[in-house]
């Protein structure tokens, strides 16, 4: 473990060297304890109301399931030709290469933000790059073994998803599904003096199997709980749907559905301005488009696809009904039938609109949930049954190198963020911790730094899932560190920090209990700086010494030292740990898209990371020395977490046709236009029994790209 540079540490150097040899020996027996369980027969946490009780929302789950794939896959629901598929057409990731660059944009002050750098290829790059392999990685090593080695490349750029161009909503009366908007002038994005698509500022992750977490995006963001309307839950406290009552009337209600992260995620994307919408498109306007429409109207759908084959149109394109229908058939009456139009809640203008074009934000991300709890992939060799024997217990049929690969794993303490049967700590922790008697653990305490010197250790809060693992600087992108746009923490640690001081309920309503955490405050506070926990919910049983928090005026007194003294948390460039099912299909890899290979991931580990970042968790990502062969088998366990089903795109993975913007011609769209006319890719329709032989299965991201 490497020397940490923040001074604060224990007191004394004796408790110190104690505890740090005490958590190297549990480090040790930990990492070869119990194999992460298969994900054969996990549940997703359901949402309550939404399909049980006595007044559910929907009313019809094979219908909303449908509704949810139509939207998903469906270029109509874009300004101009985006699908939500766009970005996850590849094993729920994306597998373009060309303008997918973008600057670092959200490298606050610097001036790299706005303007793209050259590539480690030496190639100018920029919008419109066709990125090659020989870019990669992002952040260059001349021994990768070495973090300490000369840097040979490094840039603020990203490697994420192409989308949307920059322009402003006028209506939604143009041909083929599209939107009628006003080209604005992009300062950032163009090429030849034409606009080019946006491209986001963090790689797609995943949606396969996303289901499972507690919150989603990379900066959890994307709430557990959904309100009806945006991604940020109770947090957005304007948000409010419009319910029939039994008197006739239609009021304004406030809802909160928990589990419902991927609602959250949902509706965050078809308004993103980068990602889908032109500027000003609000989403009752989507719905005004959508729903007299034919759901996937411009795009083929295969006679056998697994959910919607049984209405497929006659043509072959499209659906037999529209989304009208399709709502009407999965929610409840309440939702969608009342008489007249509506105004929307502080809308100054004259427009109005029906019940269910103003609710279309609930129908779309609930449906789209619905949809994406079917992705599940538990199919793959590491979920067979495990055979008895030492740990970890080896899968039936893994051979000798994929099971010296799971002994890596665990060796090397990967499973310490990549844990459970999701092989995330970002899961619901009911599937990540499925026999704890307490509230679901959310907030942690855990060793940030330690040494056998008289520097001592570091413990940090942290929001459990999300580590900072110095990929980049954190100052190229404070992931969880940020706020939301009402001026509160992404992060529950920071959350619950200020609740210890003000007492003032958190804007996330979750419980943390002290007793829950790996190191409690008793271990760095003494017993006059502590009060019993007020906060506790449920029996902290044998742990109930470890209900304490710091008394306001110490906590106070703390947060104004250096990095907050015995409080410091570490969430400033923290990211979603995200599962490494599939992960052999989702490259690039990390929340910046710098990684191209499973080699040159696990390369990054094996030395601690690119950064000696302020929270980065060295007692979980330090330089470890790991052979060759090791390096090997590691990557082959890896590739033993994909399921066939994905790589062949069988039901329930199985899907329509559709034409992805990838890249641009020099020419613009026509005579009088500011757009770079779009080149397309076409994945082809399949259906429930995967993609043809002649097609071939999915490759993995570099096999894509030319050196």
């Amino acid at each position: 473990m490497y020397q940490p540079t923040p001074k604060l540490f224990c007191q004394h150097l004796l408790p110190c060297l104690a505890l740090s040899l005490s958590m190297l020996f549990a480090a040790k027996a930990f990492a070869h304890g119990e194999t992460p369980p298969s994900l054969k027969g996990v549940s997703i946490i359901p949402t309550p109301g939404l399909l049980d009780g006595p007044n559910p929302i929907v009313t019809d789950q094979t219908a909303v399931i449908e509704l949810g794939k139509a939207l998903f896959w469906d270029i109509q629901v874009g300004s101009d030709g985006t699908a939500c598929a766009s970005c996850h057409f590849h094993a729920g990731a994306d597998a373009r290469f060309r303008n997918q660059l973008s600057p670092g944009m959200l490298h606050t002050g610097a001036s790299t933000r706005r303007t793209f750098e050259a590539t480690a290829s030496g190639a100018i790059g920029g919008a419109n790059y066709t990125l090659k392999q020989s870019d990669f990685p992002l952040y260059r090593l001349a021994d990768p073994t070495d973090r300490d080695s000369a840097v040979l490349f490094q840039t603020d750029d990203v490697v994420s998803s192409s989308g949307t161009f920059l322009a402003r909503y006028r209506h939604s009366n143009a041909p083929r599904g599209m939107d009628r908007c006003t080209p604005l002038n992009n300062n950032i994005f163009h090429s030849r003096g034409l606009n080019t698509r946006q491209v986001e500022t963090r790689q797609a992750p995943s949606v396969i199997n996303a289901s499972f977490n507690f919150r989603n995006f990379w900066d959890g963001s994307a709430n557990n709980i959904f309100n009806g309307v945006s991604q940020f839950g109770l947090r957005d406290q304007d948000a409010r749907i419009w319910v029939l009552q039994s008197n006739g009337s239609v009021s304004l209600e406030a809802i909160a559905l928990e589990n419902a992260s991927m609602a959250s995620q949902a509706v965050a994307a078809v308004l993103d301005t980068r990602e889908m919408s032109c500027r000003n498109r609000q989403f009752p306007d989507v719905g005004r488009k959508l729903l007299p429409r034919a759901p996937l109207a411009f795009q083929r759908i295969h006679a056998d696809d697994s959910v919607l084959g049984p209405l497929r149109h006659d043509s072959g394109r499209g659906l037999d009904t529209t989304y009208e229908s399709l709502i009407k058939k999965s929610f409840a009456p309440r939702f969608w039938s009342a008489a007249g139009d509506l105004a929307l809640p502080g809308d100054s203008g004259d427009t109005r609109y029906t019940q269910m074009e103003a609710n279309f934000s609930l129908f779309f991300g609930l449906a789209l949930q619905l949809y994406q709890d079917t992705l599940v992939s538990d199919e793959t060799p590491f979920d067979r049954p495990r055979l008895p024997g030492p740990m970890p217990q080896r899968p039936r049929g893994f051979n000798d190198q994929q099971q010296r690969g799971l002994e890596v794993f665990m060796d090397t303490h990967c499973f310490l963020c990549h844990g459970g049967p999701t092989l995330s700590n970002a899961a619901h922790p009911k599937i990540l911790f499925p026999t704890s008697t307490l509230s679901p653990r959310l907030v942690n305490r855990r060793t940030l730094n330690g040494a056998f010197s008289g520097s001592g250790v570091i413990f940090g809060l942290f929001d459990e899932g999300f580590f900072n693992t110095s990929v980049s600087p954190t100052s190229h992108d404070r992931g969880l560190g940020g706020t939301d746009p009402f001026g509160n923490p992404l992060s529950l640690s920071r959350q619950y920090l200020n609740r210890l001081g003000d007492g003032k309920p958190m804007p996330d309503p979750v419980t943390v209990n002290s007793c829950q955490m790996d190191n409690s405050f008793s271990q760095s506070f003494l017993v006059s700086e502590l009060i019993d926990d007020p906060y506790i919910t449920g029996s902290c049983g044998s742990r109930v010494h470890a209900a304490k928090i710091p008394r306001p005026s110490v906590l106070q007194a703390e947060l104004q030292k250096f990095e907050q003294g015995r409080l410091m948390t570490a969430v400033d460039g923290a990211f979603k740990s995200p599962s490494l099912r599939n992960v052999e299909l989702t490259g690039p890899y990390m929340h910046d898209g710098s990684l191209l290979t499973l080699e040159q991931v696990v390369d990054f580990y094996a030395r601690g990371g690119n950064f000696n970042n302020p929270q980065h968790f060295a007692t979980t990502v330090f330089p470890q020395d790991i052979s060759d062969s090791d390096k090997a088998a590691l990557v082959v366990f890896l590739k033993s977490l994909t399921d066939e089903r994905v790589r062949w795109e069988r039901a329930p993975f199985d899907h329509p046709e559709l034409r992805i913007p990838h890249g641009h011609n020099t020419r613009a769209t026509n005579a009088n236009s500011r757009l770079a006319r779009d080149r397309f890719m076409t994945i082809p329709a399949v259906g429930k029994d995967g993609r043809d032989p002649t097609l071939g299965p999915l490759m993995p991201f570099h096999t894509l790209l030319e050196p």
